[in-house]
C-alpha cells in the first residue's frame, strides 16, 4: 500500500557515498568557506499527524515516466563549485539521466518486466519505506519526497494549500529557472543574466513575438478571474496560491542561504553578507511565462511574408500561373502521400488554399524591408567587447559561466525550423495482449539542465495528477495521468497567426512613406503604438561581457506587431502579425484545470471537452483502460471566405477574421467538432505530423515523407500481428529514435537510380556498397554496444551526412534557379541530422529530421524512375528529368561526398574533438544553469515520455 509517512526534514542534498565522495564534500565545504555559510531554513510547521487517504490508483503499478536528467534543478554555490572542480553533483540532478539514456541499447530485449530499467514508477503516492522527506511549509500542505528520484507529491487538505504548496516546490526544484523564463517573457534576459551575444539575439528573436506593457499582462489575470466564469475564478486563485507559495520558498532559501548559486555569479547577492534580493514573484510574471511556454510550442502559421517572396521568385522564373503552380507543388498543403494522425478518411477542413483568392497583398518586387527591432547600442552592444573580470580565486573555475548565453539565441526562430517537436504511440485495446488500450507518448521539448518541465504529483480538493508541468506555471499538471487515464500532447503548429498589410498614412494629410507610423483602420487614419524594451547590463562573474545597452522598439496596431515594411501596387504598407492568441497567453489554464479535475474528466468524450479549452496548437492523445482519443486545441480563426491564410492579406474590413475585435483580440473560431478529433480509432500516431484530410498543412514540412514514417509504418505493423504491450510499443518508438530518416526512407530510391548501370567507379561503388549494407541492417544511428561511443556502419553515415545537402541541391538548385532555390529553402531547410545545429539547443539537441527535403527527393527521383507519384512537383528535376543524367549528378556528388573526412564532415566544437562522429550527434544537457551533465547517445524521443496501460477504471 502506498501512504505518507510523515518526517519532517528540509535537508535534500546527500554527501557521496565511501570515503572519496567524504573527502570531496569536505573540501568543497573548506573551498567555499566565507563565500556562503548556509543557515538552515526554518521549518514551517511540524510534520501532520496524518496523511489525507490515499486514492485509488487504477493503473496498479502499469504507469512508468521518465524526464532526464534529473528532478533537482537547483544548486547552491557550494554545489555548483564542487561540480566544477570534481563534477559532483547535487541529489537527484543527473539520476533519470542514465535509465534514459539506457534504452537506445537495451530496447531490442525490451519486457514488460524490464521496463523499469529505463523508467520510472508513476504510481500515485510513495511507497512504506520510499520516503526521503516530508516539507510542510503551511498547516494544510505536505511535500513528501521519495528517496529514488526526489519527486514532490504535493498533498493538501484545502485547494489554497495544494497549489501554495506546488509553488514551494517548485522553488526548490526550479527557482533560477523560473526567474530566468520570467525575464524572456518580459524581453528582459540581458539586464537579468547578462549581455552575452546569445542572450541578446534570445530576446530579440522572442520579445517581438509577444510584446506586452504591464497593463496588458494585468488585463489578462483580469479577465480570467472576473470574465471567464468560475473557472477562470478558480484559476486565477490558484494561481496566486502558487506565486504564494513560489514566493515563500524564495524568502526561505534567501534567509536560509541555501539559495540557487547563480543569483550570486550573476551579481544578485552578495556571497558574504547575503545582501542582495531575489525579486519577488507577480502573477502577472505567470503570464509572461506563459507567453514563452505558448512562443516555443503552441503556435503555428505565420511566414506570410516569406511565402509571398518565394512566389514571387517561382512566377518571375515560370510565369505567373506556371510558377503558382510550382510553388504550390512545394508548398505541401495537403500532400496525399504524407502520414496522417487521423488515419480513416473523415475530413476536417481547415485553412485550405481558395479556388479565388481575395484581397492578396504581395509585395512590389524588391520592396520588402524587415522592421528595424534594435536602436541605441551602447557599450558591448555595439562592439561585444569582454570585461577582465577579476573574480574570488576560489570562483575561478566559474568564470565565464554564461559568457555563451543562458540559452541559445535561436531558441524561438519562428523561420525555416519552427520547433514542433514531441511524439506519440497509442493503440487501443482490441489489438493489444491485455484487452487494454497501451500507450507511450511525452513532449519533446529540448534537452536542458534542469529541464524546462518538472516533475510533481497534486493531490487536493479537486485535483488529482501526477505527471509533469512548465516550471512557474506548474498549478495544474500539464502532461501526465488521472487516477485511471493518462494524457499527453505534441505540438501541432496549424495556422493561427496571419499577416495583414495595413495602408500607411499621415495623420496631418502628407503622403505616406514606407516609415510612417501611423495606419488607416477602416478608413480612420490611426497612430501605431509603440512599445519600447530597454534593456542595460554590466560584467559579472557569471556573464564578463562588458557593460552595455539598446532600447527594442516595435510597433502595435490593430492587426498585430509590424514586421516588415513594402510597397504593394505602389502604396506603402505595413505588415504585421496577428495570432489568436496574442493577449490570450494564460487562457488555456481552464484546460489544464479540467485535466486535473477527477470529477470533470471521466472518460474520452470529457477529456476532449477539457481539451477544447486550450487556445494553443496541440494535439491532445488520452488513454484509460477502454479507449484511446485524440484531440487537436487551438483558436482557429474564421477567415473571411476568399482570404488564403498563406499569403498577407489587405488590412480591411471584408478581409478580417469573422467577428474581429481588436480590443481584445478576439474573433469567431471555428467550433470543436471541426477540430480533427477521434476516438478508437485502431492506433495513433503523431509526431508533428498533418493531423487529418483536409487540415491543411500551416508550413512545407509535411509531404511525402515525414519523420512520423518511423513510427507509423512500426505501430502498423504491431497492430496488423496484435497482442501489442508495453514494451512491444515502446520497443517501436525506441527504433525510431536510432533510426535516420533520410536512410529508411529516401535511401532506397537513391540506391535505385544509382544501380540502374553498373556502378565502375570503385570509389563510388565502395560507398554505394556501405550505404547498401546500413540499409539492410535498418539504417539506424547507434553505437555498436552500449558505451562503445561508436556507430555501426560509420562509413556509411558520414558518407549520408555528408551527401545530403550535395545532392539536394545538385539535385533541385538548377531547375530552380537561384532566387527560388533561395527562397524555398529560407522556408524549408534541406536537412536536420542530429549532428546539424539545429533545434531548441542547436546542436547536440536529440530532436532531429523534422524539417528537410526529403519528401521533395523521394517525389523527385520516384518521377525520374517512372514510378507512381501521387501530388508530384510539377516537373522532374533531377538531371532534367532524365535518368542517366539524374543518376550522373547522385554519383559525382556521392564522390565528392565519400571523399570527405570524417573531421570535416564533424569539425568538432566546445564539446566533441573533429572527427568524433558519435559525439557529434550525442545529446548534451544544455546547462541553464551551474550544473552540467555528461553526453548521451543520441535518441529522437520524447524528453519526458510516459508508457501507460490502464487494467481498471473507476
Amino acid at each position: 500500500m502506498r501512504r505518507r509517512i510523515p518526517r519532517t526534514t528540509l535537508d535534500r542534498t546527500r554527501t557521496p557515498r565511501g570515503p572519496a565522495g567524504f573527502l570531496r564534500t569536505v573540501t568543497v565545504t573548506v573551498l567555499t568557506a566565507g563565500l556562503l555559510a548556509p543557515v538552515s531554513p526554518a521549518a514551517a510547521g511540524p510534520a501532520p499527524a496524518s496523511a489525507p487517504a490515499a486514492v485509488t490508483d487504477h493503473c496498479e503499478g502499469r504507469c512508468a515516466e521518465i524526464l532526464p536528467p534529473g528532478t533537482n534543478g537547483n544548486a547552491t554555490l557550494v554545489e555548483i563549485l564542487g561540480n566544477k572542480v570534481f563534477g559532483s553533483r547535487p541529489a537527484h540532478a543527473d539520476d533519470q539521466l542514465g535509465p534514459y539514456d539506457a534504452l537506445a541499447s537495451g530496447y531490442p530485449t525490451l519486457t514488460d518486466d524490464t521496463l523499469e530499467k529505463f523508467y520510472a514508477d508513476s504510481s500515485f503516492g510513495v511507497p512504506d519505506g520510499q520516503v526521503a522527506s516530508v516539507t510542510r511549509p503551511r498547516a494544510d500542505v505536505t511535500i513528501t519526497r521519495d528517496r529514488k528520484y526526489g519527486v514532490p507529491h504535493i498533498e493538501g487538505t484545502t485547494r489554497y494549500g495544494t497549489e501554495f504548496g506546488a509553488g514551494y516546490a517548485a522553488g526548490q526544484d526550479r527557482l533560477w529557472l523560473i526567474d530566468l523564463f520570467r525575464h524572456i517573457g518580459r524581453g528582459e534576459l540581458t539586464s537579468f543574466a547578462g549581455g552575452a551575444a546569445a542572450n541578446q539575439g534570445l530576446e530579440q528573436e522572442f520579445w517581438p513575438q509577444a510584446p506586452y506593457t504591464e497593463d496588458d499582462l494585468r488585463d489578462q489575470v483580469d479577465r480570467l478571474l472576473n470574465r471567464s466564469g468560475e473557472r477562470g475564478r478558480q484559476a486565477m486563485e490558484d494561481a496566486q496560491a502558487y506565486i504564494d507559495g513560489l514566493n515563500a520558498y524564495r524568502v526561505a532559501a534567501k534567509d536560509g542561504r541555501t539559495f540557487p548559486g547563480e543569483y550570486v555569479l550573476t551579481g544578485k547577492v552578495d556571497a558574504v553578507t547575503n545582501a542582495g534580493e531575489i525579486e519577488p514573484f507577480e502573477i502577472t510574471d505567470m503570464i509572461a511565462l506563459a507567453s514563452v511556454v505558448g512562443g516555443l510550442f503552441g503556435g503555428g502559421g505565420g511566414g506570410e511574408v516569406e511565402s509571398a517572396l518565394s512566389l514571387l521568385a517561382a512566377q518571375e522564373r515560370y510565369g505567373t500561373e506556371e510558377g503558382t503552380r510550382i510553388w504550390e507543388s512545394f508548398r505541401q498543403r495537403e500532400d496525399p502521400e504524407t502520414v496522417l494522425t487521423v488515419h480513416d478518411g473523415t475530413r476536417f477542413p481547415y485553412a485550405r488554399r481558395p479556388q479565388d483568392p481575395r484581397g492578396l497583398a504581395l509585395p512590389d518586387p524588391g520592396s520588402v524591408e524587415k522592421e528595424q527591432l534594435v536602436y541605441d547600442r551602447t557599450g558591448s552592444a555595439r562592439t561585444g567587447a569582454r570585461a577582465a573580470v577579476q573574480a574570488p580565486g576560489r570562483l575561478g573555475p566559474v568564470r565565464g559561466l554564461f559568457d555563451d548565453g543562458v540559452l541559445p539565441d535561436n531558441l524561438f526562430d519562428g523561420g525555416a525550423s519552427r520547433k514542433g517537436m514531441s511524439n506519440a504511440l497509442l493503440v487501443s485495446g482490441e489489438h493489444t495482449a491485455s484487452g487494454h488500450p497501451v500507450a507511450v507518448f511525452g513532449p519533446q521539448t529540448g534537452y536542458f539542465a534542469p529541464q524546462l518541465l518538472m516533475m510533481q504529483e497534486l493531490r487536493g480538493p479537486g485535483i488529482s495528477a501526477r505527471g509533469v508541468s512548465f516550471a512557474g506555471v506548474g498549478m495544474y499538471v500539464q502532461l501526465g495521468r488521472g487516477q485511471d487515464y493518462a494524457w499527453s500532447a505534441t505540438s501541432a503548429a496549424q495556422d493561427i497567426t496571419d499577416t495583414y498589410a495595413v495602408e500607411l498614412c499621415e495623420p496631418g494629410g502628407g503622403a505616406p512613406t514606407k516609415q510612417s507610423t501611423a495606419y488607416l483602420f477602416h478608413g480612420t487614419c490611426t497612430p501605431m503604438e509603440k512599445l519600447e524594451r530597454t534593456n542595460t547590463w554590466k560584467p559579472t562573474v557569471a556573464d564578463t561581457t562588458a557593460a552595455g545597452s539598446y532600447r527594442m522598439q516595435v510597433y502595435r496596431t490593430r492587426y498585430g506587431v509590424v514586421t516588415h515594411r513594402a510597397t504593394v501596387d505602389g502604396v506603402p504598407v505595413a505588415y504585421t502579425s496577428l495570432r489568436s492568441t496574442y493577449r490570450h497567453e494564460a487562457d488555456s489554464i481552464i484546460g489544464f484545470q479540467m485535466f486535473n479535475d477527477p470529477s470533470y474528466v471521466t472518460d474520452a468524450r470529457t477529456f476532449q471537452q477539457a481539451a477544447q479549452h486550450i487556445s494553443y496548437a496541440f494535439n491532445w492523445f488520452y488513454a484509460d483502460a477502454r479507449d484511446i482519443a485524440y484531440y487537436n486545441s487551438g483558436s482557429n480563426p474564421v477567415r473571411a471566405n476568399g482570404v488564403d491564410p498563406s499569403f498577407p492579406v489587405r488590412a480591411e474590413e471584408r478581409y478580417e477574421w469573422r467577428d474581429f475585435d481588436p480590443a481584445g483580440n478576439t474573433a469567431a473560431y471555428t467550433p470543436s467538432a471541426q477540430h480533427p478529433q477521434s476516438v478508437n480509432q485502431d492506433y495513433f500516431v503523431s509526431w508533428n505530423n498533418r493531423q487529418a484530410e483536409g487540415y491543411a498543412a500551416a508550413n512545407p514540412s509535411l509531404g511525402a515523407v515525414h519523420r512520423a514514417d518511423l513510427l507509423d509504418g512500426r505501430v502498423k505493423a504491431l497492430v496488423e500481428k496484435g497482442g501489442v504491450t508495453r514494451a512491444s510499443l515502446t520497443g517501436a518508438m525506441a527504433e525510431a529514435a536510432v533510426t535516420d530518416l533520410r536512410g529508411e526512407q529516401v535511401l532506397p530510391e537513391l540506391l535505385k537510380v544509382v544501380r540502374s548501370a553498373p556502378v565502375t567507379d570503385p570509389a563510388q561503388e565502395k560507398a554505394v556498397g556501405q550505404l547498401a549494407a546500413w540499409l539492410e541492417a535498418g539504417a539506424r544511428r547507434n553505437q555498436t554496444k552500449a558505451g562503445s561511443k561508436t556507430y555501426a556502419h560509420a562509413d556509411a553515415i558520414r558518407t549520408m551526412d555528408a551527401w545530403w545537402p550535395l545532392l539536394v541541391e545538385a539535385e533541385f538548385a538548377p531547375g530552380l534557379g537561384e532566387e527560388l532555390w533561395e527562397g524555398l529553402t529560407g522556408q524549408l531547410t534541406v536537412d536536420e541530422s542530429p549532428s546539424a545545429g539545429h533545434g531548441p539547443t542547436g546542436a547536440h539537441a536529440g530532436s532531429s529530421f523534422q524539417y528537410g527535403w526529403w519528401g521533395n527527393v523521394d517525389k523527385d527521383l520516384r518521377e525520374v524512375l517512372g514510378e507512381p507519384v501521387r501530388g508530384g512537383l510539377g516537373r522532374a528535376y533531377c538531371g532534367g528529368g532524365d535518368l542517366s543524367a539524374c543518376r550522373d549528378v547522385l554519383l559525382s556528388t556521392l564522390g565528392e561526398a565519400a571523399a570527405k573526412p570524417a573531421t570535416e564532415v564533424y569539425p568538432g566544437d566546445g564539446l566533441c574533438r573533429a572527427g568524433d562522429q558519435w559525439c557529434a550527434d550525442a545529446i548534451d544537457q544544455r546547462a541553464l544553469g551551474g550544473i552540467t551533465h555528461r553526453l548521451i547517445q543520441w535518441q529522437n524521443r520524447p524528453t519526458y515520455q510516459q508508457v501507460v496501460e490502464f487494467p481498471a477504471h473507476r
